[in-house]
């Protein structure tokens, strides 16, 4: 294929194919990237190729190589949980702005929507896959709006580029658990936490409202653990890709 100027739309594509081949565990953990590989995999030339690679790598998700090219990066439990621990504390941040400044209520009622149809699901005593990526979008959702509700541009951009980490966001080990026996226990805990931060930031508690959201974070840090040392270690693909700790 010749090297025509690519378009920026090939360069975006190409990113979000790769960082899917990279979780999905299709280029594995310290693997080189091979350009012209992915040339005839993506059917793009090499430079939005070569662009797509630089974004990886200020996602994190690559690592550049001394002698040149990328490789597919490895992360410690500890990176991970610092990741999390991070985006805890910017989410907390959000929510005492929200209950101390005020927020808008057509925000609030939105958070309110959101959490209702995560109730609708959480009342099937199983929760099969489908289940399990519903939540998922309006647990997505709710984090969303509660980072708009805090008013601030600055921290929503600082909580983009956190979740915006492997495996920082707020779902990012709920599939790994989906056939855990305490699954449904543990997102019924998450949502009274959902719903518990709504009251706080309602009625103006802006230190309960930041408590609640770094105690919520905790259940990530669980779920990071138990992901770990299941006997059934990778659910996830993209758990490959981190290195126990030991």
């Amino acid at each position: 294929m010749t090297d025509e100027p690519p378009t920026h739309s090939q360069s975006v594509r190409a990113q979000l194919r790769l960082r899917e081949m990279i979780l999905a565990g299709e280029l594995s953990a310290g693997s080189r990237i091979a350009e012209l590989t992915l040339v005839d995999k993506l059917g793009v030339s090499r430079t939005p190729i070569r662009t797509a690679l630089m974004k990886l790598e200020q996602e994190g998700l690559l690592e550049a190589l001394s002698n040149g090219g990328y490789a597919v990066r490895t992360f410690t439990e500890r990176d991970v949980s610092d990741a999390i621990e991070l985006r805890g504390t910017l989410e907390g941040l959000a929510a005492r702005l929200a209950a101390e400044r005020g927020c808008a209520a057509r925000v609030l009622e939105q958070a309110k929507a959101c959490l209702d149809m995560i109730d609708q699901l959480l009342g099937n005593e199983r929760l099969d896959d489908d289940a399990f990526s519903a939540y998922v979008a309006h647990n997505e959702r709710f984090h969303a709006l509660l980072s708009e509700m805090s008013g601030s541009v600055v921290l929503q951009r600082e909580l983009e580029r956190v979740i915006g980490l492997p495996f920082a966001s707020p779902s990012g080990f709920v599939i790994s658990q989906a056939n855990s026996p305490q699954a449904r226990d543990m997102l019924i805990i998450a949502q009274d936490q959902h719903r518990q931060v709504l009251l706080a930031i309602e009625q103006r508690e802006g230190s309960r409202s930041e408590a609640i959201m770094r105690e919520h974070s905790r259940m990530a840090q669980r779920n990071l653990s138990e992901a770990m040392r299941s006997p059934d270690m990778h659910p996830v693909p993209s758990v490959r890709l981190i290195r126990r700790q030991t």
